[in-house]
């Protein structure tokens, strides 16, 4: 029974030796703008001592934004945002040392690409044809353009 119990013990106090510590942290964004209006999920991945990657929550990480405000890892840009770009500063819990900045840009272009409809999808043969014809036209009144000038 003393030896199950030295045993147990041994092995509960090496864990902590195991555990793995974040080194580092990386900003892996899904996108090289931020849009207006809308919750911008800024994620954050800790580099740990073995090499191996470990996604950041906010329970790990703090944020901070001067422009903007956080709801966990999401970063809203208010609709009316002026700024052309915003500063983001995540830092480990752990270890206050564990700072990265990154200025992100906002994006200026509106959102207005006519996404297919449903029946569209449904008969892809004929919107990848329109959607070609389109494009074949583009092509033609591009070429006309540049010959004309020539």
């Amino acid at each position: 029974m003393k030896r199950i119990l030295i045993f147990t013990l041994l092995i509960f106090s090496a864990s902590p030796l195991l555990a793995q510590k974040v080194d580092s942290i990386y900003f892996h964004l899904y996108t090289d703008s931020l849009k207006k209006g809308q919750h911008n999920y800024i994620n954050v991945d800790g580099k740990l001592s073995n090499g191996r990657w470990l996604p950041l929550t906010s329970k790990e990480i703090t944020f901070f934004c001067a422009e903007a405000s956080f709801e966990g890892n999401e970063l809203i840009i208010p609709a009316d945002f002026k700024e052309e770009k915003v500063t983001v500063r995540a830092m480990l819990k752990s270890n206050p040392l564990i700072v990265i900045e990154r200025t992100i840009w906002i994006k200026k272009k509106p959102d207005d690409e006519k996404l297919p409809t449903k029946n569209e999808v449904m008969k892809p043969n004929d919107y990848k044809m329109n959607k070609e014809k389109g494009k074949n036209k583009k092509i033609k009144h591009q070429l006309l353009n540049s010959s004309c000038r020539a």
